[in-house]
């Protein structure tokens, strides 16, 4: 009787463990946001360009909540060495407003250079409480251009916190050899600031690095075979004659999506290339691409792409 009654404790304790940890996985599941589990790869383009300002951290904090596969973004370099995150190496017009509250202007705009300014200074400009008339669904709000660790941890710590994948992280090296020492550091010496901070930061396996640039591309290779590399198009050659000027095969061929055609994605599927477009906004432009079998999509709005896939 006594061996009995003992059994049915034990019997009735491991069911409520398990109802238990079962309960408790169901709560982790709602409390976090609905991770997108898509083999698709959805880059959020600057963060994502169409609803917060570009390359900010309100822009990278939205396109997390959204759970986009890949955060795209860009890097400049600040005169302390620092990697900004920014599309051009300068305070743009229309978009910056310098730490006197003056609008940055299209005249004077190549004098505020990042790479003649500390970053102590380069976080005293506001680049989101000006309007963008391309872009009527973005929030305007006063923000600054995040250094590319404060991105990094950002993310982590999101993942961490929800439980969710970390995402990929698609650094574009912003070089014009013609803006050597200029605007930016030799090619040689911004490849190798930016793969230092990829080590640095234990994020090899979720980065890509892209470019126009073909040399920034061939210095990456060299200096770390295993970084997956994305070679950015915007011109009317063919794939092959793009990828012979390059020298090496790309994991990614990623041109302008209006230059994209079937036999392109055909053959770089056949050389085991994948193939990303860049910048699609339009739900028809993206269901086009989807149709003529593109590997993933760069875009300002990704909320339209994850919900155009899910669909």
């Amino acid at each position: 009787m006594k061996i009995r009654s003992l059994t049915t404790v034990f019997t009735l304790s491991l069911s409520i463990l398990i109802l238990t940890m079962c309960q408790n996985k169901n709560r982790k599941t709602e409390d976090a946001p609905e991770a997108a589990k898509i083999a698709f790869d959805i880059e959020g383009h600057r963060g994502c360009r169409g609803l917060f300002p570009e390359n900010t951290l309100p822009a990278f904090q939205k396109a997390l909540e959204l759970q986009v596969n890949t955060l795209e973004l860009d890097l400049a370099v600040s005169a302390d060495k620092q990697l900004v995150v920014s599309h051009e190496p300068y305070f743009r017009s229309g978009l910056s407003i310098d730490p006197d509250g003056n609008p940055v202007t299209k005249e004077d705009e190549l004098n505020h250079n990042i790479y003649k300014m500390d970053y102590e200074t380069v976080m005293k400009y506001d680049v989101g409480s000006l309007s963008d008339d391309r872009y009527p669904e973005r929030e305007n709000i006063k923000t600054f251009k995040p250094l590319f660790k404060d991105v990094v941890n950002k993310a982590q710590h999101y993942a961490f916190t929800f439980g969710v994948e970390e995402p990929d992280y698609n650094i574009e090296i912003k070089r014009k050899p013609e803006y050597d020492e200029q605007f930016h550091p030799s090619g040689m010496e911004f490849a190798t600031l930016v793969l230092d901070e990829v080590e640095r930061l234990n994020i090899q396996e979720h980065t890509i690095i892209q470019s126009f640039d073909i040399e920034s591309l061939q210095i990456v290779k060299a200096k770390n075979p295993s970084i997956r590399l994305a070679l950015l198009i915007e011109n009317e050659k063919s794939v092959a004659d793009n990828i012979t000027m390059l020298g090496i095969k790309p994991d990614i061929y990623s041109c302008y999506f209006k230059l994209l055609k079937k036999e392109d994605i055909t053959y770089c599927h056949s050389k085991g290339i994948q193939v990303i477009p860049w910048t699609v906004n339009e739900v028809s432009d993206m269901q086009a691409m989807i149709d003529l079998g593109v590997d993933g999509l760069i875009s300002d709005y990704p909320d339209r792409a994850i919900s155009l896939i899910r669909n």
